[in-house]
């Protein structure tokens, strides 16, 4: 039997399509390829941008900014020293944008200016610091990357 030039072209587009979608399935069905969001609830935190806007505007007109430093211990969050220590709510999110299964999330617990994270919460690698606080009813926002 002859193939002609036409009848090449469809097989050729007929194994090329075989192909990829070989390689469509394999991906989806495999779970060392981990398909992970972001963030589970997208929608929900767009409609909170304009508040974390205000937040970190707040936290930028500070005298004394929140400080984020690298020890041996881990990573020591300081917060200002005029504000009372005990009057600090809020948490602190650490965001792995290499995988989701490492972020977690602590809540802010003072017996000092200084919030330690431990070393062995950590990673080394890239984190993603948000620092969302509150005092006397005023509400900050920091954000940092850093690579411990």
């Amino acid at each position: 039997m002859k193939i002609n030039w036409g009848t090449g072209i469809v097989i050729a587009f007929g194994l090329f399509i075989t192909f990829i979608l070989y390689f469509v399935f394999k991906v989806q069905s495999d779970s060392k390829y981990d398909n992970e969001l972001v963030t589970e609830d997208y929608y929900k935190k767009e409609q909170q941008v304009q508040g974390d806007i205000e937040k970190q505007q707040s936290a930028n007109k500070l005298e004394h900014k929140v400080v984020v430093t690298k020890t041996q211990e881990g990573l020591i969050v300081s917060f200002p020293k005029e504000f009372d220590f005990k009057n600090i709510k809020g948490k602190v999110s650490l965001y792995r944008p290499s995988s989701q299964k490492l972020d977690f999330e602590m809540p802010i617990s003072l017996s000092s200016s200084n919030l330690l994270i431990p070393k062995s919460n950590l990673v080394s690698g890239l984190w993603d610091i948000s620092i969302d606080w509150e005092y006397d009813n005023f509400s900050y926002l920091n954000k940092e990357s850093i690579y411990y």
